[in-house]
C-alpha cells in the first residue's frame, strides 16, 4: 500500500500510464481536500480552486524533476518567491496549502497510499477537533457595553447584579461619549444562566437610567502564522 508505483519503472521518465494514474489521483485528493477545507469554514472560490489544482501541480513538477538535485533546488526557490509575494492566511488556511504540497509530492513521486493515508488522517482529525469543543468560546460569554451618565460612580454600581446573574465579570475599558457627558463602560462577563440574560439586562436598564446598553458575544479573531 505505502510502495511507490514508480519503482519498478526502467525508464528515467514515468510511463504515460503511470503519470495519468498519478495525475488522476493527485486531482481527486484536492477536490477532496478542497471540501474538507470548506467543511464549517468560510473559504473564497480562487482559494478553494488553489487547493483543488496543488497537488496537481506539485505532482506534476515532481514527476518532472525526477531526481534531477539543481532542477529540485530551482523549483524551491520558485515556491518560496510565490510565498513571498502571497498574503498572509489564518492558521487552517496555511495547514490546507501545506497538506496539498505533501499530497502533491507524495503522489508525485508514486506513493499514492501515503497519500491517500495522509488525508484521510488529516480529514479525520478536522472532524474530530471541528465537533469537540476544543478552543471554542462558551456560550455564556458577553461582552457587555453600558453608557451611564456622569455623576454616577461607575466603581461597583453593578457588582450585586454582576454576582447574582454572573459567574465572573471583569471591567475592560472605560470611555468617556457624548462630550464627556457620559461615561461607555465594557466589561467581560460570563453568564450563570443564559436564560437569566433579559431579566439581568432590564435590571441594568434600571441601574443606568434606561441608557444605550449593547450585550454580544465574544467575536473570534482571525488567527495567523
Amino acid at each position: 500500500m505505502l510502495n511507490s508505483i514508480l519503482e519498478g519503472s526502467p525508464a528515467p521518465v514515468a510511463a504515460p500510464e503511470d503519470f495519468v494514474v498519478c495525475m488522476g489521483a493527485a486531482l481527486i485528493m484536492g477536490v477532496l481536500l478542497a471540501w474538507l477545507h470548506t467543511y464549517k469554514n468560510q473559504a473564497t472560490r480562487n482559494f478553494i480552486l488553489t487547493l483543488a489544482l496543488l497537488p496537481v501541480i506539485v505532482q506534476t513538477v515532481i514527476m518532472m524533476v525526477n531526481g534531477n538535485l539543481g532542477t529540485g533546488v530551482a523549483v524551491m526557490g520558485a515556491f518560496s518567491l510565490v510565498r513571498f509575494r502571497s498574503a498572509p492566511g489564518n492558521s487552517r488556511e496555511i495547514s490546507s496549502i501545506f497538506l496539498a504540497m505533501a499530497i502533491g509530492l507524495a503522489v508525485g513521486m508514486g506513493y499514492l497510499g501515503a497519500a491517500a493515508a495522509l488525508l484521510a488522517v488529516s480529514g479525520c482529525m478536522t472532524f474530530l477537533v471541528i465537533w469537540l469543543p476544543l478552543g471554542r468560546c462558551g456560550n455564556s460569554e458577553r461582552v457587555l457595553k453600558i453608557t451611564i451618565s456622569e455623576d454616577l460612580d461607575y466603581r461597583g454600581i453593578f457588582e450585586d447584579l454582576f454576582s447574582r446573574y454572573t459567574s465572573q465579570s471583569e471591567l475592560m475599558r472605560v470611555k468617556t461619549v457624548n462630550m464627556g457627558s457620559l461615561f461607555e463602560l465594557q466589561y467581560h462577563i460570563w453568564l450563570q444562566d443564559e436564560r437569566m440574560e433579559k431579566e439581568f439586562l432590564d435590571e441594568v436598564r434600571c441601574r443606568n437610567g434606561n441608557l444605550p446598553l449593547v450585550c454580544g458575544r465574544i467575536a473570534a479573531g482571525r488567527e495567523e502564522l
